[in-house]
């Protein structure tokens, strides 16, 4: 963020931010005199220059002032200090996922429950899921003369199932070579190969017969779909500590708050650009481009285990959030999800970690 500023004038700041944060009421100049060593005409002036430069702003004249957008930004990249949780408050973390190791499930929900709990704000997480869904293998078995089951099987061991109709009979023998043909030719394919395939047909030697075809484009639409219906799977927590917060007094706000939460598709465009970022990303009022959310803040994170399965967990509040505990929680708890994983999938993978 290129703003140039003055050593007291990223102190008084901060101070604003800090404060803001905690009470929730715009901030005047007399509050910070005698912290920051100057006079209330002082502090006064700092605070017109930084309003000036866009980071802070009057609700109405005569008010204190609230930090804008900008002045968030500008203390999250440059004026905080890098938080931890307590080594207390991590072994109480570790042992509630200790208890439920076994279940994946379980640590689905616990990971939005602390998150929640810990930071005060909503919670979401979605479940661990490939990065892309990737072909394994499929089976093809005569129902009868012109029905066919389709039985898919992903990489992850998801399994889809379809009947199809065809024009013509086939016996099992002959599906039996069909599928093998397809399975051979779709080898850890993408729903995009898969796709291509089907589309390219002519150019294979022999040419695809029109049941391998349709059985492609049938594949390759159940892949696509499983891929998006992964993406909106979004577990969520901490409405009711959402709520105690200021902000969400007025009815209408919490009817907002509760489509943003419950209805997932205000986050759709976040939660892929977390799955392709390296450590924690943090999306502050505006920067989120949809009007909806321009009074939130969102901090998320990806966890997983490289080349394997990942997916996202975060917090949702609003502006007015507690960066450091907030961003220091996501981290942490993403690397104890990123871990359970490891485990999972082997020791010979490597957990999805923050870029230090």
């Amino acid at each position: 963020m290129n703003v140039e500023l003055t050593e007291r004038r990223r102190r008084v700041l901060k101070t604003v931010i800090q404060h803001y944060i905690d009470t929730a009421n715009p901030v005047a100049s007399h509050e910070l005199a005698s912290e920051i060593g100057v006079s209330s005409a002082t502090v006064r002036n700092e605070m017109s220059a930084l309003e000036e430069a866009g980071l802070l702003m009057q609700l109405h004249t005569s008010a204190g002032r609230v930090p804008t957008d900008m002045g968030y930004r500008y203390f999250v990249e440059n004026l905080m200090e890098r938080a931890s949780l307590t080594a207390q408050e991590q072994r109480t973390i570790k042992h509630q996922f200790y208890q439920v190791r076994s279940d994946l499930d379980q640590w689905i929900h616990l990971a939005a429950a602390v998150l929640a709990r810990t930071v005060r704000s909503a919670a979401l997480v979605t479940p661990p899921r490939s990065y892309e869904s990737r072909f394994k293998h499929l089976e093809l078995i005569s129902i009868n003369d012109n029905t066919i089951l389709l039985v898919l099987v992903l990489q992850d061991s998801t399994i889809k199932q379809q009947t199809l109709s065809s024009e013509e009979p086939y016996t099992q023998e002959q599906l039996g070579r069909i599928a093998g043909r397809l399975n051979s030719l779709c080898e850890d394919a993408t729903a995009t190969v898969v796709s291509e395939l089907s589309s390219s047909s002519a150019s294979l030697a022999p040419p695809l017969i029109s049941l391998e075809i349709h059985v492609l484009e049938l594949v390759a639409r159940a892949m696509s779909l499983f891929e998006d219906q992964m993406n909106e799977l979004i577990h969520h927590d901490g409405l009711l500590e959402m709520l105690e917060q200021p902000e969400f007094m007025q009815v209408a706000r919490v009817r907002e708050v509760l489509s943003i939460l419950q209805g997932g598709t205000m986050l759709d465009s976040l939660i892929p650009q977390a799955l392709a970022s390296d450590g924690v990303q943090v999306v502050i009022g505006g920067e989120h481009g949809r009007d909806e959310l321009r009074d939130y803040s969102v901090i998320l994170s990806r966890y997983g285990v490289d080349g394997e399965v990942a997916g996202v967990l975060g917090v949702i509040g609003p502006r007015r959030m507690p960066y450091p505990r907030s961003i220091s929680t996501v981290r942490y708890i993403a690397n104890v999800m990123s871990d359970l994983l490891t485990d999972l999938y082997g020791s010979d993978t490597r957990p999805v970690r923050e870029s230090k």
